[in-house]
């Protein structure tokens, strides 16, 4: 049997509001094939192929009519997986995870992030796509003052698919591993899951310790496993304390100490390692693990 879909599914998969689907179907015969009067409208397989070549056209910078008439002549069939395979174009793949965080859409969710990340790497993924999509859910928020349990629920998505990438490392290469941790009452920590899923994709293995990391537990740490590269995240000012890398106790071979997030200041972190980007970070822990 085909999969059939509503128009809000549809409009989720392609990034469009559900009244844009309607115009299209209206003006230019892009509607579901087998709709009648009265019922509602459900969309098979080539009929969701013709709407995303459609839309890709227009992105593209095809006009409207244009898009759809080429889009019509053409006779592909798509199921939903072979679309969210199909997702190239930046600002597209962008476009789609908003409108499916605004829709709550949680398993298509899944599936552009794993698809996205398969194809680019976890580090390409981070800085082109899921950091303008945090980044447009925040602003919509401290614009509106609404949405907030958007922004809640396109994160927890995100750290479960990251998650799963950490967790996929094959034969580590480090034989001591890397510490990696938000300090103090730093409750933000999707930029380390995304170090930890980044470094498993070299085979770098990670003790992961996450938010609000007491510097207790990085003390027993270090002084446990002697880690060779230890990656310390504040996103606030009130969370970047100094004693938490001064204070470290001393041990042989010495770890390489690395800061990431705007918490950490100038003056308090001169001769600490501060990490501009993701990218950056994996290169310095890179050669501290000496790959």
């Amino acid at each position: 049997m085909e999969e059939l879909l509503t128009v809000a599914a549809v409009a989720r998969r392609l990034g469009v509001a559900p009244a844009t689907l309607r115009t299209w179907a209206r003006r230019y015969g892009l509607g579901p094939t087998d709709h009648a009067s009265g019922s509602h409208r459900r969309y098979c397989p080539e009929d969701l192929a013709k709407l995303t070549m459609m839309r890709r056209l227009i992105i593209a910078g095809m006009p409207p009519a244009e898009a759809a008439a080429k889009a019509l002549s053409d006779r592909s069939v798509i199921t939903v997986e072979k679309m969210v395979d199909g997702f190239s174009d930046r600002k597209e793949v962008i476009e789609v995870l908003h409108s499916a965080a605004l829709a709550l859409d949680k398993n298509f969710i899944e599936r552009v992030l794993r698809n996205d990340i398969d194809k680019n790497g976890v580090i390409r993924s981070w800085q082109e796509v899921i950091v303008p999509v945090l980044i447009s859910l925040g602003k919509m928020w401290e614009t509106t003052g609404e949405g907030i349990e958007i922004e809640h629920f396109f994160s927890e998505i995100l750290k479960t698919v990251l998650r799963e990438r950490a967790s996929m490392i094959k034969k580590p290469i480090n034989p001591r591993p890397v510490l990696v941790a938000s300090v103090g009452e730093e409750m933000h920590s999707l930029a380390i899951h995304a170090l930890a899923a980044a470094l498993a994709e070299r085979n770098i293995e990670c003790h992961f310790l996450g938010a609000r990391t007491p510097f207790a537990a990085l003390e027993a740490m270090v002084e446990k496993f002697a880690p060779p590269a230890i990656f310390l995240w504040a996103q606030l000012i009130e969370n970047a304390d100094p004693t938490y890398f001064r204070d470290l106790p001393a041990v042989r071979p010495a770890p390489r100490i690395l800061l990431g997030g705007p918490g950490w200041s100038e003056s308090d972190c001169a001769e600490i390692m501060k990490t501009p980007d993701l990218n950056f970070a994996c290169e310095e822990i890179t050669r501290a693990v000496g790959a």
